[in-house]
């Protein structure tokens, strides 16, 4: 029986990474109708709920990727419940009512009891120093009596379990600024399992073992900002350059907020944003298109139709002086420049984007040149716009390392002596030609894999109000001109848009003192 078993998954195992390699297959492969044409071969079908589903057929191997992409992220958070869409993301893979449970009334008993004790322990954690230690103690030890007991009936790992027995690949989802995603791929006789499994998580989410995944959650937020500088930077970039909007938030929450969220909030902050209006999903690969209409129907048209989300209403106010912070570490010193923009919509995006190309794309970039091959004052530099978001008024960063023997300040005056050239020199013509050209290959090799086309038609469909807009993408990078570009960097490079954030070494920040 054990040796059976062994090659059961020996046989599984072949077989997954056979479907791997005819997905690397599909992502080298061009479709011969060209760029232009495959917008034709889309097609896409709305339920009555509201939620869209967008389809194209690619039957170059037996695998297809399956994209939902929710348009609520960390933006759309309140204060106090920062963190919350990460915490959510976590939770969507937990299982349903059926799912994940070996007993859903016995688990939902206990989970409530769990429900009614955290309130009672965020009750007296929020007296501060007035707080019961006992009393706290003591409802410490019944609530990890009770979460022992629970974790008896649940199994938070069967519904990705489930998945990768039956073939899946890359299971992920991501919560960003702007979205959260859920994504993987399937052979493609799986197109049924992906509608069942991915349309009940988003009609019958439980929040199991929610304060359990709650420390992980934590741990993450540890590793990723907490004992990482370079983390805490960007999120003292972020609040230094935010004073109203949301995008100033830390997209994995404050700390205090996760150790003090609910598992009715969370429930809450689900039925508010993931209104199936609120949500895209894309399927590309080998499938029919008439069947997976069909299976969308039947699966996603059972989730109630809800209204639709509160907006973000609030307006950064313009940025009237340099706004700057220094942090003292005993680690690599970096800097990071942040210049206020406009989003995605905007005309000028595309331009943005051939000023990001033209300055950090590669070891040709006029950064790398000038900082890291000539000079030697960085170990790595570059540039990027879309900073924490897209949806609304972004940034556009610049950073560097600078190298053993150097400073931020010599890389800073670097920085600033390239944003000027930019400004006062027009781009050559064969330059412009050289981004154009890398601009549209880099596109076009990103939409040649189904999971990167199902990726770009999601983000399309809600960051620039139709995924139609993807097929738009090289006219608007085509229309960009070397006066486009000293343009904008004149317009919107200018010291009062500015924030700077910066880790120096206690050394260095002993000797700026001594001067």
């Amino acid at each position: 029986m054990r040796q059976r078993r062994g090659m059961v998954i020996q046989t599984q195992i072949k077989y997954n990474a056979l479907i791997f390699l005819l997905s690397i297959i599909c992502a080298t492969t061009l479709w011969a109708a060209g760029f232009e044409d495959v917008e034709q071969k889309i097609n896409e079908h709305v339920l009555s709920n509201g939620m869209k589903f967008i389809v194209l057929e690619r039957h170059d191997a037996p695998v297809f990727s399956g994209y939902i992409y929710a348009n609520v992220g960390a933006v759309d958070e309140n204060i106090g419940n920062t963190g919350i869409a990460h915490v959510f993301e976590h939770m969507a893979f937990k299982g349903t009512t059926t799912v994940g449970t070996k007993d859903y009334q016995a688990e939902k008993a206990l989970m409530d009891q769990m429900d009614e004790l955290f309130d009672e322990l965020r009750t007296e954690w929020s007296k501060g120093d007035r707080a019961d230690a006992e009393k706290i103690t003591q409802l410490e030890a019944k609530f990890k009596a009770i979460q022992e007991e629970a974790a008896q009936y649940s199994n938070g790992e069967e519904y990705t379990r489930i998945l990768e027995q039956e073939g899946a690949e890359g299971v992920n989802a991501s919560t960003s600024a702007d979205s959260t995603m859920y994504y993987y791929s399937l052979p493609s006789n799986r197109i049924e399992l992906w509608m069942a499994l991915e349309s009940v998580r988003f009609l019958n989410p439980v929040m199991r073992e929610f304060f359990k995944e709650k420390e992980v959650i934590k741990e993450e937020r540890r590793l990723r900002v907490e004992s990482s500088p370079v983390g805490r930077l960007i999120e003292e970039l972020k609040g230094l350059a935010y004073r109203a909007h949301p995008y100033g938030q830390p997209l994995g929450g404050h700390m205090s907020d996760i150790s003090t969220t609910t598992r009715q909030e969370a429930l809450q902050f689900f039925e508010e944003h993931y209104a199936p209006s609120n949500m895209v999903a894309a399927i590309v690969g080998d499938v029919e298109t008439d069947q997976v209409i069909q299976m969308a129907e039947k699966y996603f048209g059972r989730i109630p139709s809800r209204p639709d989300p509160p907006l973000v209403e609030t307006v950064e106010p313009e940025q009237l002086g340099e706004r700057r912070i220094k942090i003292v570490e005993q680690t690599q010193p970096v800097i990071l420049m942040a210049y206020h923009k406009p989003s995605v919509n905007h005309p000028d995006d595309a331009v943005f984007d051939a000023i990001t190309d033209i300055l950090a794309a590669g070891r040709t970039s006029r950064l790398y040149r000038r900082l890291v091959r000539d000079e030697k004052i960085s170990i790595s530099v570059g540039a990027f716009p879309g900073f924490p978001g897209n949806k609304y008024p972004n940034l556009f960063v610049f950073y560097s390392f600078p190298a053993q023997g150097h400073n931020n300040l010599e890389n800073e005056e670097a920085l600033l002596a390239e944003i000027e050239k930019l400004k006062a020199e027009p781009v050559s013509e064969e330059e412009l030609k050289k981004v154009k050209r890398r601009s549209k290959a880099g596109l076009i090799r990103s939409l040649g894999s189904n999971m990167g086309m199902a990726g770009q038609l999601c983000s399309y469909e809600f960051l620039m109000g139709s995924w139609r807009e993807l097929f738009k993408s090289l006219e608007r990078i085509e229309r960009v001109t070397a006066d486009d570009i000293q343009r904008v960097a004149n317009e919107y490079f200018v010291d009062s848009h500015r924030s700077v954030a910066e880790i120096v070494t206690e050394q260095a920040a002993t000797e700026a003192e001594e001067d």
